[in-house]
């Protein structure tokens, strides 16, 4: 089989090498297709130096890359009674660049019929991440008044839509180019951040869904209302760290789930959820579609199609 490794941190290569043996827990799934998230440029990198412990100090202690996931179950271990071979299925899978993974039953679910394997492939971390921010973290209901910064980006597309499910009036930030973009998701109000800087505007919020850098958690905060919440779904190492003392900011890893999958699921299907796609890849290029993405100027979803 073919897969995109990295044999030393800052280095992609594509290389043949042998299919993944099945374990107890698993299923075994040939790619159909593959997200690329931020994580996969930070372990790419070996950033931040606090990962290294778990990522590798010389050298990545895992050379395959990737982990959003979709695909067809073509076998399953003698234990897994959920799933069976010929299975459409989406989730996290370790090394998600290349033609198979094995991953554990418990972060896999089936794939919605309704769905593509590229849309399916672009909802588990960035879908579960804004997901468990939304509901879990700002524990968002309706009539509340939320914003989501960074609206138009991987997890914040997510976000708002998630938002306005719940029942929220949804203001979206971000920049002239996604605009379009923000209000077809169904958000309320949308704010381009080039002409006006929400954070000394008049308006409070009670729950703002951070999914972008740039921002102080002084003046995040400052658009909160009193006892509003700041969830940090993204943001530096020192901001989510100044964050844990704080009573009104949230900073938390998303941790994905064969349930929470399920929710997003049972979300699209009822056509409350819409992943977007800006650009696909073939596995061949997947540094340039690392590179893209890093930019930061992506609306939604980057894809590589294996």
């Amino acid at each position: 089989m073919y897969a995109i490794v990295s044999r030393r941190f800052g280095e992609l290569e594509l290389e043949e090498i042998e299919k993944p043996e099945l374990e107890p827990g698993r299923v075994l799934v040939r790619v159909r297709a593959a997200a690329v998230n931020p994580l996969d440029y930070y372990e790419l990198r070996g950033r931040p130096l606090v990962a290294r412990p778990m990522l590798g100090w010389t050298k990545p202690k895992q050379s395959r890359r990737g982990v959003d996931v979709s695909g067809v179950v073509e076998a399953v271990a003698d234990d897994v009674t959920e799933f069976a071979p010929g299975d459409e299925v989406f989730g996290s899978g370790r090394g998600s660049f290349g033609e198979y993974v094995r991953p554990l039953t418990t972060v896999i679910a089936k794939k919605p019929a309704g769905l593509s394997f590229e849309q399916a492939a672009a909802l588990p971390v960035a879908g579960v991440t804004a997901l468990q921010g939304v509901r879990d973290k700002g524990q968002v209901h309706e009539g509340q008044r939320v914003l989501v910064n960074g609206a138009g980006g991987g997890v914040g597309h997510f976000a708002v839509q998630i938002a306005k499910a719940l029942g929220a009036h949804v203001t979206g930030v971000c920049s002239s180019g996604k605009v379009a973009l923000v209000r077809s998701l169904g958000a309320d109000e949308v704010i381009d951040y080039t002409r006006d800087d929400f954070t000394r505007g008049s308006t409070r919020y009670d729950v703002i869904v951070n999914c972008a850098r740039g921002r102080s958690l002084r003046a995040l905060q400052r658009a909160l209302k009193p006892h509003g919440k700041l969830v940090m779904a993204a943001g530096t190492i020192r901001q989510l760290l100044a964050g844990i003392p704080r009573r009104r900011v949230v900073p938390y890893l998303a941790n994905i789930t064969s349930e929470d999958l399920l929710y997003l699921a049972e979300l699209c299907e009822s056509g409350k959820l819409r992943p977007v796609i800006e650009r696909t890849y073939p596995l061949r290029e997947v540094p340039e579609a690392l590179r893209y993405l890093e930019e930061g100027h992506a609306s939604g979803k980057v894809v590589v199609t294996v």
